[in-house]
């Protein structure tokens, strides 16, 4: 059934006519047209269409948008471009397809939230859930690691 919703995302309210079950991913890349999530496997095995709700990170794929109504969302554009994850994301030169990058980088975002130092064993545990067909977990592990260090190297 199609229904109206009014979803919160980045800080910011949007009023859309989705189906109730449509996943948050389509709801947020096509029709509030905010591209930076992105569409992987599609049964929540990759990680790619990663955001958070509120402070944990959730696959956007299997969130039925319905389930995302009065939560805060943030997707890759809430993230600003001056915080130290994507400063040492962009230092490290971590991406080289970027497919997974947005899902890694709202991953990573949710694990500094929660703890600001995390060790290195567990940023590998947190980040195991995502899938980097590039390989570069080690570029992505530093540049988590360099982001909890306030961006020193």
């Amino acid at each position: 059934m199609v229904k109206d919703f009014e979803l919160k995302i980045n800080g910011r309210l949007y009023r859309v006519r989705a189906y109730e079950d449509e996943p948050l991913l389509w709801v947020i890349r096509e029709r509030l047209r905010l591209t930076g999530t992105k569409f992987g496997c599609g049964i929540g095995m990759c990680g790619s269409c990663t955001v958070l709700m509120g402070r944990q990170a959730v696959r956007s794929c299997l969130l039925p948008v319905k389930d995302a109504v009065g939560k805060e969302i943030t997707t890759i554009e809430g993230i600003p471009s001056d915080h130290p994850l994507k400063r040492a994301w962009l230092e490290l030169q971590v991406p080289q397809c970027g497919y997974c990058q947005p899902g890694q980088l709202m991953e990573a975002y949710a694990l500094l939230m929660e703890n600001p130092r995390p060790t290195r064993e567990q940023i590998i545990q947190r980040l195991s859930s995502h899938i980097c067909r590039c390989g570069t977990y080690n570029r992505i592990v530093r540049a988590v690691e360099t982001a909890s260090r306030g961006g020193k190297a």
